[in-house]
């Protein structure tokens, strides 16, 4: 999936939560962040093409370790002890990218090292994601002047 769909998704979901954060700035920062964080794996991504995330690149492979729910839990386990104020933002950006993976046709394994994968029939960049990101950022904004309205 795109960076750009992964990003609506999670601004669909930071707008639902963002009434039950306290530290808003920080938990929008740290979601929209945290989308990007699982490509870091992949020499195409955004992040993926930094020199420091090449370092990465060579202990893993794309869609492997840190494109699974293991992974996850582990480092949202990390941030609740140690920096709990971003441990929130970080499981929803990360999770989001997660899941709107297991869509795809490559999908992800979900409990790495298991060997079983999870996915779907949606192409990356294609007709059907396109279709998906634009009804995305008109309900993005729809829930967005909802929310700006009832402040």
């Amino acid at each position: 999936m795109l960076i750009k769909t992964h990003l609506a998704i999670t601004v669909f979901f930071i707008l639902l939560f963002i009434p039950a954060v306290n530290h808003d700035p920080i938990f929008v920062s740290v979601a929209l962040i945290a989308t990007f964080l699982p490509d870091l794996d992949s020499r195409y991504s955004t992040l993926g093409r930094k020199k420091l995330a090449r370092v990465l690149q060579w202990f893993t492979k794309h869609r492997g370790l840190i494109h699974s729910f293991t992974f996850l839990i582990f480092m949202t386990f990390i941030f609740v002890f140690f920096i709990p104020v971003i441990a929130f933002g970080f499981f929803l950006g990360y999770g989001l990218h997660l899941v709107a993976d297991s869509f795809t046709v490559y999908g992800i394994r979900p409990f790495y090292p298991s060997k079983n994968v999870l996915s779907g029939n949606l192409k990356t960049g294609a007709k059907v994601e396109k279709a998906l990101f634009f009804s995305l950022i008109v309900v993005d904004v729809m829930v967005f002047v909802w929310r700006v309205s009832i402040i």
